[in-house]
């Protein structure tokens, strides 16, 4: 995984670079009938790809919006398309993190375990932000939303407030030829006992596990986990979790963003 881009992408010079991105934050884009690159994908998930991310720069200020399948695409990816996105890591009381395995309708890294929840703040009103402080409480809303979508929890589950933001990370990776991620991520945390009702569109397993488990996962090579996540296991996850209820403050709100 790299961050290394062809070009660099600003206020200046998205349009040119990608004349499907609008440089206002539009609340819709309609993907294109006739494309043959949604060909053969599960009909829900192919109308999710007209969501609106939000496009950025690579200091994480918003620049314009796409769509989903516009900042996915690896023609773009590989130009430098950048968006915003979140990352939550749901603890339970025992301090067991909520997995979740992506289901197989998935266009973009159908069946990997990761994380509880990983998605992006779209660009209506209340989840852009061009300051970071506005930024975080917009990813905290968008994840109050995706957590719902995917998992069935409600958001009196999970507040606003008991979400804590930890850091940013910047990653480039492949899903196949055609689709992957490029993104300024979000790491949320948060711990709750939460009632789940899964999107088996989105969802095909779920499973808590400790970090004792969640090294025993990794080692079983029958098992695929998303790039993000295992960058983030990989570096830092273990040592936030140890410090889940002891120390977490010093970790949290870094305003440096970590280039992976």
């Amino acid at each position: 995984m790299s961050t290394t881009t062809t070009h660099t992408v600003t206020a200046e010079n998205v349009i040119h670079l990608f004349p499907e991105v609008d440089n206002h934050l539009a609340q819709s884009h309609r993907t294109d009938a006739s494309t043959t690159d949604l060909e053969g994908y599960d009909e829900e998930q192919i109308r999710l790809m007209d969501e609106v991310c939000i496009v950025l720069d690579r200091d994480d200020h918003p620049i314009g919006s796409a769509s989903k399948k516009v900042c996915h695409l690896m023609s773009n990816i590989k130009s430098g398309l950048l968006h915003r996105a979140f990352s939550v890591f749901l603890f339970d009381s025992s301090n067991r993190l909520l997995l979740q395995q992506r289901a197989s309708e998935k266009i973009t890294f159908p069946d990997m375990w990761t994380n509880t929840c990983c998605s992006h703040p779209l660009g209506v009103s209340g989840e852009t932000g061009a300051d970071l402080e506005s930024a975080i409480m917009g990813v905290k809303r968008a994840a109050q939303r995706k957590l719902d979508h995917e998992l069935g929890i409600k958001k009196e589950q999970v507040p606003l407030q008991d979400f804590n933001f930890l850091t940013r990370i910047h990653y480039m990776a492949p899903s196949d030829g055609k689709w992957g991620e490029h993104e300024i991520d979000y790491i949320l945390f948060i711990k709750a006992n939460v009632d789940l009702e899964v999107n088996v569109n989105e969802v095909q397993n779920t499973r808590y596990v400790s970090p004792e488990e969640m090294r025993m996962m990794f080692k079983d090579k029958e098992l695929k986990f998303t790039p993000w996540f295992k960058l983030i296991c990989e570096t830092l996850l273990f040592e936030w979790w140890e410090h889940l209820d002891s120390g977490l403050n010093s970790y949290m709100n870094e305003e440096q963003i970590r280039r992976m």
